[in-house]
């Protein structure tokens, strides 16, 4: 095992980690928002709302991410001529992977929310509406808010999932960890090292997660 292209390459991993961790953080970030509109969504008395919000669910749940995020970047771009915008300094590329995502973390933060929201007691939403809130109103800022902290473990897990799930986007040409392990083996020949080195970096990125989970856990657990 030769580990020697580490002094060549390090700072081609760093940043690599960078983009695996923004891309994480914004697919969070954002997957919430979109959960979070699902969510409501799927929940709503409106049976068109409900239907749209299952098909999303079902759709991007049921289908692999790497078919997601390569329809978003090849297959938009040329059956419907989508063009997406550069963001902090990347490509379109980037964008798109981010994009895909971004719909594939909102698929599964919808069902973190639902069940969230179900363990939030019934009688919360009765009182508020008997105090003049309307639904939206209700859900704004008396059951998410409840919900959100009920399921702030599993929302870090989600993140840790997206970290390893991001690796994915090294197909499309984002320059992540996995594309700079690529491009390292690549270059220097070495089929074993370049993807050992880049399994150490996800290893301490996922187990610190872990670890700050794990504290998170605790707290909440005593303040209850």
């Amino acid at each position: 095992m030769d580990f020697s292209f580490i002094n060549d390459y390090y700072l081609s991993y760093i940043q690599g980690a960078g983009v695996t961790i923004l891309i994480s953080f914004m697919a969070l970030l954002f997957g919430f928002i979109v959960g979070l509109v699902a969510c409501v969504c799927k929940i709503s008395n409106k049976s068109v709302l409900k239907w749209i919000a299952n098909v999303y669910i079902e759709v991007i749940r049921d289908t692999p991410l790497l078919v997601q995020v390569m329809i978003m970047a090849y297959g938009f771009p040329m059956i419907l001529g989508v063009k997406y915008p550069t963001m902090f300094g990347y490509d379109d590329t980037f964008t798109a992977a981010v994009m895909a995502m971004i719909l594939n973390s909102g698929a599964y933060i919808a069902e973190i929310l639902r069940s969230g929201i179900s363990s939030v007691d019934k009688g919360q939403m009765e009182a508020s509406r008997s105090l003049g809130l309307t639904y939206l109103q209700s859900m704004r800022y008396i059951i998410v808010p409840q919900a959100v902290k009920n399921i702030l473990p599993a929302l870090a897990n989600e993140f840790i999932s997206l970290v390893k799930e991001s690796a994915i986007v090294a197909f499309v040409g984002v320059t992540d960890i996995m594309f700079v392990a690529i491009s390292v083996k690549n270059s220097t020949y070495n089929g074993f090292g370049p993807y050992l080195f880049a399994a150490l970096i996800y290893f301490v990125i996922t187990f610190t997660l872990s670890k700050l989970v794990g504290l998170l856990e605790k707290k909440m657990t005593v303040e209850r």
